[in-house]
């Protein structure tokens, strides 16, 4: 960023103030002119009408994924969802487009699929998954989010009121500042999921009736409630009511949360600097039972029987440099331990079905093990498809789900030793 400087000097000709203060002195003045990030606003009104179906389109930069009753749903990340009918995961078929600003993930109870829309939490009926229709909506769920943002520059004129924020604009900026104070443009510090943070505010940038997301979800459903994590706090939100979705509480962490996984009535909240679980007892106020602590990276968890499953990746966003698979203990939960610790290329996303582990090793590929035995998963290697940049995955009945940046990929493991590719939908660039 180059920056010019222009020296003004002002000399302030007191007199009645000389004689309240003991002295004056000169004040230097400095023009700065910078590159900044300037907000675009929607207005609020017009963003809480924007969601809509629109035709189907190819996949561009997808993000989660969600699977219920032979549907898929991908997140186009920042646009809205993807409505894919899987009946036959060899040939899966794009049915709709639901067009939600802002939107990052997605959670599914009956016939409602539950969204993030920038600052609001939207609620949407997909009885007819070809003809989705909002039906309710909370506002300022998620206080203050914005969308992605060069980090590398000030953000300059940002401000709430004028409307939700859904993008931004470069531009140079020239201001008149007292010499040595700087420019007036802010600098945020991001979360792991590239979500600024204001100070201590928030700011932010899942059988059954329910269906199954995958390991990289902030949001889950049980019962009548959704729990969802943002920055720093574990939010719960009862759509039990025929009202609609109201706010029932929020638990703070203490610590940047990234991902949820729903396990036994349980909740595993992976975290930039640990495993934290909490239980339901109370499913409106979620209740601490332990953490398992790891130096700062990003985290992703999944559990099955005794074990949990957490990837570390480096990366700027978690400011972390290990990249490795830990398998850790949790048959008693209030004390979960380290069992055993492997090296990754940069894993993001895994999934675990009757031992069967799949780990989204970024650019390295989806990688496939045998976890049977905890102690030794790394001599016990099945499958290895290099050739792919892998996020997360669904593994179900026998038909892996993975979503990358390539696209979606879906493979048969009824045979683990033998994993054989279904389909592919490749992402088409604009």
């Amino acid at each position: 960023m180059k920056t010019k400087i222009k020296f003004f000097n002002f000399i302030a000709i007191l007199s009645l103030a000389a004689l309240t203060f003991n002295g004056c002195r000169d004040k230097i003045y400095e023009e700065l002119t910078y590159t900044a990030n300037i907000p675009v606003y929607m207005e609020f009104t017009e963003f809480r009408t924007s969601v809509k179906k629109t035709p189907p389109k190819q996949l561009e930069q997808p993000g989660k994924i969600y699977f219920k009753d032979n549907y898929l749903f991908i997140n186009e990340n920042q646009e809205g969802v993807h409505v894919i009918d899987n009946t036959n995961p060899a040939s899966p078929v794009i049915l709709t487009f639901i067009e939600i600003p802002g939107n990052v993930d997605i959670s599914i109870r009956g016939n409602t699929l539950y969204a993030d829309s920038f600052i609001d939490l939207v609620a949407i009926d997909i009885s007819d998954p070809q003809n989705p229709v909002e039906i309710s909506r909370l506002n300022d769920a998620f206080p203050n989010v914005l969308p992605p943002v060069d980090i590398s520059l000030p953000v300059y004129g940002l401000d709430f009121s004028k409307g939700v924020v859904v993008g931004w604009e470069k531009k140079e900026i020239t201001e008149l500042v007292e010499k040595g104070t700087g420019y007036r443009g802010e600098k945020f510090n991001f979360d792991a999921i590239g979500a600024p943070q204001l100070g201590s505010g928030d700011v932010s940038i899942i059988g059954g009736s329910t269906g199954i997301a995958g390991s990289m979800a902030r949001f889950t459903i049980i019962s009548d409630y959704m729990y969802a994590v943002h920055n720093n706090a574990l939010k719960v939100f009862n759509i039990s009511g025929s009202n609609g979705i109201t706010k029932s509480g929020e638990v703070q962490l203490g610590r940047v949360v990234e991902t949820i996984f729903p396990f036994e009535g349980r909740l595993f909240l992976g975290t930039t600097t640990g495993m934290l679980v909490y239980g339901l007892s109370n499913p409106s106020a979620p209740n601490y039972i332990s953490v398992f602590e790891h130096i700062n990276s990003c985290d992703p968890v999944v559990v099955e029987g005794n074990i949990a499953y957490v990837t570390l990746r480096s990366g700027n966003a978690c400011n972390g440099f290990v990249n490795q698979l830990d398998v850790i203990d949790i048959s008693s939960l209030e004390n979960p331990f380290l069992i055993k610790s492997y090296p990754m290329f940069n894993p993001h996303g895994l999934g675990i079905d009757n031992n069967i582990l799949f780990i989204c090793d970024g650019d390295a590929g989806l990688k496939v093990y045998d976890a049977t035995d905890p102690l030794q998963i790394h001599m016990n290697q099945l499958a290895h498809f290099a050739n792919i940049k892998t996020y997360d995955v669904i593994p179900f009945n026998g038909v892996l789900m993975l979503i990358g940046e390539d696209g979606l990929f879906q493979y048969d493991y009824s045979d683990p030793t033998n994993l054989i590719l279904l389909s592919q939908m490749l992402v088409i660039k604009p």
